[in-house]
């Protein structure tokens, strides 16, 4: 009788521990293998669907918020979460909310556990350090003195938080607390203290244990371009427009004004850089329409994007892959550990977030290269959270990791070529239209009086 009761027990417990299982899968989003003849709008269903899995299957498990990298390269630990590669994950859960892969019950429920977090989490005069421990909120160093806040980082942090409160509007007690941590958050950023005893320039890092010691004064045209603008935004701790003026717009590499492949570029680098200059801070920030003094920037970024393109078609280095349908330079991981690669500083290193991202550029292109990718390396390069980081053909070298800043943009740039959605609820921000006014910019979304 004993024996029968203990199987009994043992039935109903492994049963239970089954039905666990299975509802825990039924949470996540099954990954799905390369699946022929699919549609355009099927596939980029399949790609924003797979990617978002990085940041909804892999998040961290107590804060919600985006792992550095799926691999244990660099040292990187299994606590470490990124505060900018974060915001895309935010931004890439709403387009996800949208396209119904998850409910909305669901991503309220994770953004209210990702701003109950960052509510209690460390932060120098309102600003994130660029990595969290993911458990207990407090800092990990990024480098031997970069161990207190990161401007840049927790601007992207903030674009994606700006979207959820545009986002999250219902009059229900979690939207509600998500909205007023947010508001929170927002209101106790100390952008004016950045500016190092008011200078005009913002400084990308503080810290209580090592001061101003990264000496490092953010001066564009790259990809910060959206730290600015919010610091213009703020209410209780703003910058004056001089600091955009006098700082942001006075670096060696501003003004360009050059043509490459028959494409002229306003501002920046030669041939303009790695990609993510034009898709970083434009993940929220919409270009379509957007001038200010110095340049038109759906024309900067547009440019950029063909300039990049063009010296792949080109590949005055002859690498092996590159061509039409294989392009796209940007910062990843690479056969010798990481770099930003970029037309002059070109490893024979494709990157698949380069072209993805850019799909409201050059869409085109963009689904050219998504093909490519998709079909005929999908073998090589497709995975669990969508598309590897990186492969060189050339070095027989295919990455098997993924890493958040470059998942994110893919999933919310393809959202807003499709939709638009992250552009609409990031533009209608009032805080946002106000900061874009008082830099003098002008754009269709910013409100008429």
């Amino acid at each position: 009788m004993k024996k029968i009761l203990l199987c009994a027990i043992m039935s109903i417990a492994s049963a239970y521990c089954m039905a666990q299982k299975t509802a825990k899968a039924a949470d996540g989003i099954k990954p799905v293998g390369i699946i022929k003849n699919l549609s355009d709008s099927a596939l980029l269903d399949v790609v924003q669907r797979q990617t978002f899995r990085y940041f909804w299957d892999f998040g961290h498990p107590v804060s919600g918020l985006a792992r550095e990298r799926s691999n244990k390269s660099f040292d990187y630990g299994d606590e470490v979460v990124t505060t900018g590669g974060s915001g895309f994950g935010i931004m890439a859960m709403i387009a996800a909310d949208h396209r119904k892969f998850i409910t909305h019950e669901q991503s309220v429920d994770r953004m209210v556990k990702i701003v109950d977090f960052l509510f209690k989490a460390d932060a120098y005069h309102g600003v994130f350090p660029h990595w969290l421990n993911g458990e207990t909120g407090k800092t990990i160093r990024f480098g031997r003195k970069d161990d207190g806040g990161d401007l840049v980082e927790t601007a992207y942090l903030l674009q994606g938080l700006i979207c959820a409160k545009q986002y999250y509007t219902a009059d229900t007690p979690k939207e509600r607390r998500i909205r007023d941590v947010i508001s929170w958050i927002w209101g106790e950023v100390e952008w004016n203290w950045y500016t190092r005893d008011g200078r005009d320039n913002l400084y990308w890092h503080w810290s209580p244990n090592n001061g101003w010691a990264m000496n490092f004064p953010i001066r564009g045209f790259n990809e910060c371009l959206i730290t600015y603008i919010l610091a213009a935004s703020a209410d209780r701790y703003p910058v004056s427009a001089d600091v955009y003026h006098r700082g942001w717009a006075q670096s060696d590499f501003f003004k360009n004004g050059h043509t490459y492949y028959g494409y002229k570029l306003p501002l920046g680098f030669p041939y303009g850089g790695p990609l993510f200059f034009s898709q970083y801070s434009f993940l929220g920030l919409n270009p379509k329409g957007l001038k200010d003094r110095y340049a038109d920037y759906w024309e900067q970024n547009l440019n950029h994007t063909l300039i990049n393109h063009a010296y792949c078609v080109d590949n005055p280095k002859k690498f092996k892959g590159y061509g039409e349908n294989s392009w796209g330079l940007t910062a990843s991981d690479n056969y010798e550990g990481y770099n930003a690669h970029s037309p002059d500083n070109d490893l024979g290193v494709i990157t698949p977030t380069a072209a993805l991202s850019a799909f409201p550029y050059t869409p085109e292109y963009s689904m050219k290269a998504l093909r490519h990718f998709y079909y005929d390396l999908g073998d090589k390069i497709w995975g669990e959270y969508g598309f590897t980081d990186a492969f060189s053909e050339s070095h027989d070298w295919y990455a098997k990791s993924y890493l958040a800043i470059d998942q994110g943009p893919i999933v919310v740039m393809i959202e807003n070529y499709r939709s638009g959605l992250l552009w609409k609820l990031f533009m209608s921000a009032p805080e946002v239209q106000n900061g874009l006014k008082k830099l003098d910019f002008q754009s269709p979304a910013i409100a008429k009086k």
